[in-house]
Protein backbone atom coordinates (compact mmCIF):
# COMPACT_ATOMS: atom_id res chain seq x y z
CA UNK A 1 0.00 0.00 0.00
CA UNK A 2 1.74 3.17 -1.25
CA UNK A 3 1.45 6.06 1.03
CA UNK A 4 1.47 10.23 1.13
CA UNK A 5 2.68 11.67 4.26
CA UNK A 6 2.31 15.56 4.45
CA UNK A 7 3.27 17.53 7.11
CA UNK A 8 2.20 21.68 6.92
CA UNK A 9 3.99 23.24 9.38
CA UNK A 10 4.02 27.59 9.63
CA UNK A 11 5.99 28.19 6.33
CA UNK A 12 6.35 25.21 4.25
CA UNK A 13 4.22 21.71 3.32
CA UNK A 14 6.71 19.01 3.12
CA UNK A 15 5.86 15.49 1.83
CA UNK A 16 7.35 11.90 1.02
CA UNK A 17 5.71 9.19 -0.66
CA UNK A 18 6.39 5.65 0.37
CA UNK A 19 6.45 2.49 -0.86
CA UNK A 20 4.37 1.29 2.02
CA UNK A 21 2.41 2.88 4.93
CA UNK A 22 4.84 1.48 7.95
CA UNK A 23 7.86 2.22 9.63
CA UNK A 24 11.20 1.78 7.59
CA UNK A 25 9.52 1.91 4.32
CA UNK A 26 11.36 3.29 1.31
CA UNK A 27 11.07 6.68 0.08
CA UNK A 28 9.81 6.82 -3.15
CA UNK A 29 9.58 10.83 -3.49
CA UNK A 30 9.86 13.41 -1.46
CA UNK A 31 9.82 17.27 -1.51
CA UNK A 32 8.63 20.57 0.22
CA UNK A 33 6.83 23.96 -0.80
CA UNK A 34 6.23 27.44 0.73
CA UNK A 35 2.65 27.61 1.67
CA UNK A 36 2.21 30.45 -0.61
CA UNK A 37 3.00 27.71 -3.72
CA UNK A 38 0.90 24.93 -1.84
CA UNK A 39 -1.16 25.00 -5.79
CA UNK A 40 1.88 24.16 -7.98
CA UNK A 41 1.59 20.42 -6.44
CA UNK A 42 -0.92 18.68 -8.76
CA UNK A 43 0.73 19.72 -11.91
CA UNK A 44 4.13 20.10 -10.84
CA UNK A 45 6.21 17.76 -8.89
CA UNK A 46 3.37 15.40 -8.32
CA UNK A 47 2.18 15.50 -11.83
CA UNK A 48 4.21 12.49 -12.49
CA UNK A 49 4.18 10.01 -9.41
CA UNK A 50 2.54 6.85 -9.43
CA UNK A 51 -0.96 7.10 -7.38
CA UNK A 52 -0.52 6.76 -3.37
CA UNK A 53 -3.07 4.47 -2.11
CA UNK A 54 -3.05 6.43 0.88
CA UNK A 55 -2.67 9.73 2.64
CA UNK A 56 -2.10 10.85 6.48
CA UNK A 57 -1.10 14.19 7.15
CA UNK A 58 -0.65 16.37 10.20
CA UNK A 59 -1.11 20.07 9.83
CA UNK A 60 -0.76 22.94 12.26
CA UNK A 61 -1.29 25.92 9.27
CA UNK A 62 -4.77 27.72 9.11
CA UNK A 63 -8.18 25.56 7.87
CA UNK A 64 -7.76 27.33 4.94
CA UNK A 65 -4.22 26.27 4.01
CA UNK A 66 -5.03 22.48 5.02
CA UNK A 67 -8.45 22.28 2.31
CA UNK A 68 -5.54 23.94 -0.35
CA UNK A 69 -3.65 20.62 0.53
CA UNK A 70 -6.81 18.79 0.45
CA UNK A 71 -7.76 20.32 -3.39
CA UNK A 72 -4.34 19.21 -4.32
CA UNK A 73 -4.16 15.48 -3.00
CA UNK A 74 -7.88 15.42 -4.64
CA UNK A 75 -6.67 16.96 -8.15
CA UNK A 76 -3.78 14.96 -8.62
CA UNK A 77 -4.98 11.19 -7.50
CA UNK A 78 -8.65 11.97 -6.44
CA UNK A 79 -7.43 10.62 -3.09
CA UNK A 80 -9.31 11.64 -0.11
CA UNK A 81 -7.21 13.11 2.64
CA UNK A 82 -6.96 12.07 6.26
CA UNK A 83 -5.32 14.17 9.19
CA UNK A 84 -4.36 13.10 12.25
CA UNK A 85 -5.36 14.94 15.25
CA UNK A 86 -4.04 14.83 19.21
CA UNK A 87 -6.19 12.46 21.07
CA UNK A 88 -6.09 10.86 24.48
CA UNK A 89 -3.81 8.22 23.16
CA UNK A 90 -2.03 6.94 19.91
CA UNK A 91 0.14 4.28 18.71
CA UNK A 92 1.20 3.04 22.26
CA UNK A 93 1.59 7.13 23.32
CA UNK A 94 -0.81 8.56 26.09
CA UNK A 95 -1.27 12.17 26.23
CA UNK A 96 -0.81 14.10 29.68
CA UNK A 97 -1.86 17.18 28.03
CA UNK A 98 -4.97 19.40 30.27
CA UNK A 99 -7.21 18.92 27.31
CA UNK A 100 -5.53 16.33 25.07
CA UNK A 101 -6.95 17.64 22.10
CA UNK A 102 -5.69 21.14 21.94
CA UNK A 103 -2.11 19.83 21.48
CA UNK A 104 -0.89 20.58 18.48
CA UNK A 105 -0.92 17.94 16.05
CA UNK A 106 2.68 18.03 14.92
CA UNK A 107 3.89 17.98 18.77
CA UNK A 108 1.65 14.54 19.23
CA UNK A 109 3.42 12.67 15.81
CA UNK A 110 6.69 13.97 16.53
CA UNK A 111 6.55 12.50 19.75
CA UNK A 112 5.10 9.47 18.57
CA UNK A 113 7.57 9.10 15.73
CA UNK A 114 10.51 9.69 18.74
CA UNK A 115 8.98 7.23 20.97
CA UNK A 116 9.25 4.15 18.45
CA UNK A 117 12.67 5.08 17.36
CA UNK A 118 13.81 5.04 20.48
CA UNK A 119 11.93 1.47 21.62
CA UNK A 120 13.85 0.64 18.19
CA UNK A 121 17.01 1.31 19.92
CA UNK A 122 16.96 0.00 22.93
CA UNK A 123 14.95 -0.47 26.47
CA UNK A 124 12.35 2.14 27.41
CA UNK A 125 13.99 5.44 28.75
CA UNK A 126 12.50 8.46 29.18
CA UNK A 127 12.16 11.26 26.18
CA UNK A 128 12.81 14.74 25.25
CA UNK A 129 11.31 15.51 21.64
CA UNK A 130 12.72 18.91 20.40
CA UNK A 131 11.56 20.74 17.67
CA UNK A 132 13.18 23.48 15.79
CA UNK A 133 11.36 25.57 13.31
CA UNK A 134 9.13 29.31 13.32
CA UNK A 135 8.59 28.10 16.77
CA UNK A 136 10.53 26.09 18.82
CA UNK A 137 8.95 23.00 20.95
CA UNK A 138 10.51 20.76 24.02
CA UNK A 139 8.64 17.98 24.92
CA UNK A 140 9.22 14.99 28.07
CA UNK A 141 7.77 11.46 27.48
CA UNK A 142 7.95 9.51 30.55
CA UNK A 143 9.94 5.73 30.50
CA UNK A 144 6.16 4.54 29.91
CA UNK A 145 5.16 6.44 26.99
CA UNK A 146 3.08 8.85 28.94
CA UNK A 147 3.14 13.08 27.47
CA UNK A 148 4.52 14.68 31.06
CA UNK A 149 4.24 18.24 28.98
CA UNK A 150 6.26 20.89 27.26
CA UNK A 151 7.87 24.29 26.44
CA UNK A 152 7.10 26.39 23.86
CA UNK A 153 9.32 29.44 22.56
CA UNK A 154 9.74 31.26 19.53
CA UNK A 155 12.41 30.39 17.13
CA UNK A 156 15.73 32.33 15.92
CA UNK A 157 13.29 34.23 13.46
CA UNK A 158 10.37 35.28 15.70
CA UNK A 159 13.46 36.13 18.39
CA UNK A 160 15.21 38.66 16.15
CA UNK A 161 11.95 40.06 14.83
CA UNK A 162 10.40 40.74 17.75
CA UNK A 163 13.96 42.84 19.37
CA UNK A 164 13.84 44.58 15.86
CA UNK A 165 10.40 45.76 16.11
CA UNK A 166 11.03 46.80 20.04
CA UNK A 167 13.75 48.31 20.64
CA UNK A 168 14.86 51.64 19.11
CA UNK A 169 18.21 51.03 16.60
CA UNK A 170 18.25 47.60 16.59
CA UNK A 171 18.76 46.15 13.14
CA UNK A 172 19.01 42.26 12.97
CA UNK A 173 21.98 41.38 10.15
CA UNK A 174 22.76 37.90 10.42
CA UNK A 175 25.83 37.13 12.88
CA UNK A 176 27.57 34.32 14.28
CA UNK A 177 27.17 32.43 17.52
CA UNK A 178 30.00 33.15 19.94
CA UNK A 179 31.17 32.13 23.76
CA UNK A 180 31.97 35.86 24.30
CA UNK A 181 29.72 37.93 21.34
CA UNK A 182 31.32 41.82 20.93
CA UNK A 183 29.12 42.90 18.25
CA UNK A 184 25.25 43.38 18.06
CA UNK A 185 24.89 40.54 15.13
CA UNK A 186 27.09 38.47 17.14
CA UNK A 187 25.29 39.04 20.45
CA UNK A 188 22.03 38.70 19.11
CA UNK A 189 22.27 35.35 17.17
CA UNK A 190 24.43 33.77 20.28
CA UNK A 191 21.46 34.74 22.81
CA UNK A 192 18.65 33.31 20.47
CA UNK A 193 20.65 30.05 19.87
CA UNK A 194 21.44 29.24 23.62
CA UNK A 195 17.92 30.15 24.67
CA UNK A 196 17.14 27.75 22.54
CA UNK A 197 19.45 25.52 24.09
CA UNK A 198 18.66 26.10 27.65
CA UNK A 199 15.15 25.38 26.84
CA UNK A 200 16.13 22.07 26.51
CA UNK A 201 19.06 21.84 28.89
CA UNK A 202 16.35 22.43 31.30
CA UNK A 203 13.83 19.81 30.31
CA UNK A 204 16.46 17.35 30.59
CA UNK A 205 17.24 17.68 33.79
CA UNK A 206 13.52 18.16 34.79
CA UNK A 207 12.96 14.49 33.08
CA UNK A 208 15.95 13.34 34.36
CA UNK A 209 14.90 14.27 38.13
CA UNK A 210 11.31 12.96 37.51
CA UNK A 211 11.87 9.55 36.06
CA UNK A 212 15.33 9.22 37.59
CA UNK A 213 16.67 7.76 34.42
CA UNK A 214 18.80 9.84 31.48
CA UNK A 215 16.35 10.48 28.66
CA UNK A 216 17.16 10.25 24.74
CA UNK A 217 17.21 13.47 23.30
CA UNK A 218 15.75 13.68 19.70
CA UNK A 219 15.98 16.96 17.86
CA UNK A 220 14.11 17.59 14.22
CA UNK A 221 12.72 20.83 12.19
CA UNK A 222 14.18 22.68 9.66
CA UNK A 223 16.38 24.77 11.78
CA UNK A 224 17.57 21.67 13.60
CA UNK A 225 20.66 21.66 12.15
CA UNK A 226 21.23 25.24 12.51
CA UNK A 227 21.22 24.04 16.68
CA UNK A 228 23.27 20.85 16.20
CA UNK A 229 26.34 22.67 17.23
CA UNK A 230 25.66 24.36 20.01
CA UNK A 231 24.15 21.56 22.24
CA UNK A 232 25.76 20.66 25.79
CA UNK A 233 23.46 17.74 26.05
CA UNK A 234 23.32 14.44 23.97
CA UNK A 235 21.22 14.17 21.14
CA UNK A 236 20.01 12.43 17.87
CA UNK A 237 19.41 15.01 15.15
CA UNK A 238 16.56 13.27 12.96
CA UNK A 239 15.39 15.12 9.49
CA UNK A 240 11.91 13.69 9.32
CA UNK A 241 10.47 12.71 12.72
CA UNK A 242 7.17 13.53 11.88
CA UNK A 243 6.91 11.07 8.74
CA UNK A 244 8.20 8.44 11.35
CA UNK A 245 5.09 9.53 13.13
CA UNK A 246 2.56 9.70 10.47
CA UNK A 247 4.27 6.05 9.28
CA UNK A 248 3.48 4.32 12.84
CA UNK A 249 0.32 5.36 13.14
CA UNK A 250 -0.86 4.40 9.50
CA UNK A 251 0.87 1.13 10.14
CA UNK A 252 -1.80 1.06 13.42
CA UNK A 253 -4.53 2.21 11.87
CA UNK A 254 -4.71 1.30 8.56
CA UNK A 255 -3.47 -2.24 9.39
CA UNK A 256 -0.90 -1.63 6.48
CA UNK A 257 1.78 -4.24 5.57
Amino acid sequence: MSFLAIDIGNTRLKWALYDHARPGAAVLAQGAEFLEHIERLAEGPWASLPAPELMLGCAVAADAVRRRAEEQVEEAWGLPAHWVHASPSESGLTNGYDHPARLGADRWVAMVGARHRMLAQGPERPIVVVMVGTAVTVEAIDTGGRFLGGFILPGHGIMLRALESGTAGLHVPTGEVREFPTNTSDALTSGGTYAIAGAVERMVQHVRRHCGAEPACFMTGGAGWKMAPHMSVPFELVEGLIFDGLLEIAARRYGAS
